[in-house]
């Protein structure tokens, strides 16, 4: 058995896009147009998942952007995504900047969540060992839910 991916629909691809690839580090490995079904599916890989899979399929991100609006509810019952990131700080600092809210801050170095512009609850995750604690993160409030 292998992993291939988790969908998640999205309502503004260039917004999507612009998070999970811009500032989270993901890149585009393909995508597909249905004219007929009236959508765009975009596969995103991590950088690290592309390089270390020769013989298989990276594990990817589907996002399916459904060109006719509709109302997606957000529910706890999908969870989240979760990336092991380089530096824990430095990419919650990018993302902070960029105007997304850091839901739970990294305050012991080693975890932190924020939203896609969908309501994806997206979990960052220290690679190795977690960094020492630091201001501003280690006093920080929880915002929101995660």
């Amino acid at each position: 058995m292998q992993y291939l991916h988790t969908m998640v629909r999205v309502s503004d691809l260039d917004a999507s896009l612009h998070f999970y690839c811009d500032l989270l580090g993901l890149r585009e490995v393909r995508r597909k147009e249905n004219e007929k079904g009236r959508f765009t599916l975009v596969f995103l890989a991590a950088p690290d998942d592309e390089a270390r899979s020769s013989e298989l399929q990276a594990p990817e991100l589907e996002l399916t952007w459904n060109w006719d609006p509709e109302e997606y509810g957000g529910g706890r019952n999908f969870g989240h995504l979760a990336f092991r990131v380089e530096d824990i700080y430095a990419l919650c600092e990018k993302l902070q900047s960029a105007g997304v809210t850091i839901n739970r801050p990294p305050r012991d170095g080693h975890m932190a969540f924020v939203r896609s512009p969908d309501g994806i609850s997206v979990e960052l995750l220290q690679k190795g060992e977690a960094q020492p604690p630091r201001e501003p993160w280690a006093s920080m409030e929880n915002t929101g839910t995660w």
